[in-house]
């Protein structure tokens, strides 16, 4: 296993990598939607944070010289699930077909009092 780490994505808040590497396979912790160069939330609603969030998750990714498009699945964690529609909206701008397999849940709290955190699983594939 090896740890990612970059700065243009925000450190971690606890015990715990912002992402790892096993073989091929890389795991992205979930992403809150802080913006790693002012250390505190996007502003500008909902959209804006899954931005945030969603672009966390791109420059970690980027760090292995992977892209977006070597997602095979999403796990999105909303503090309100009425923002699931806003939410795809936004999604849909960093993600094409054949779009990687996703899980949505409303839960109660996340950590710092965000509306919204993205975890993601990519696989290195050959070019």
């Amino acid at each position: 296993m090896k740890a990612i780490s970059t700065p243009q994505a925000p450190a971690a808040i606890g015990p715990y990598s912002q992402a790892i590497v096993a073989g091929d396979t890389v795991y992205v912790s979930g992403q809150l939607p802080i913006d790693p160069t002012t250390g505190e939330f996007a502003t500008g609603g909902i959209k804006a944070l899954a931005a945030q969030s969603l672009t966390n998750i791109k420059n970690i990714l980027a760090t292995e010289g992977l892209e977006m498009g070597d997602v095979v699945k999403v796990t999105v964690l909303l503090r309100d699930i009425s923002d699931f529609a806003a939410v795809n909206e936004v999604y849909a701008q960093f993600f094409s077909a054949p779009h990687p397999a996703r899980s949505a849940f409303a839960v109660a709290a996340l950590p710092k009092g965000a509306d919204i955190e993205i975890e993601a699983i990519a696989v290195k594939q050959q070019r």
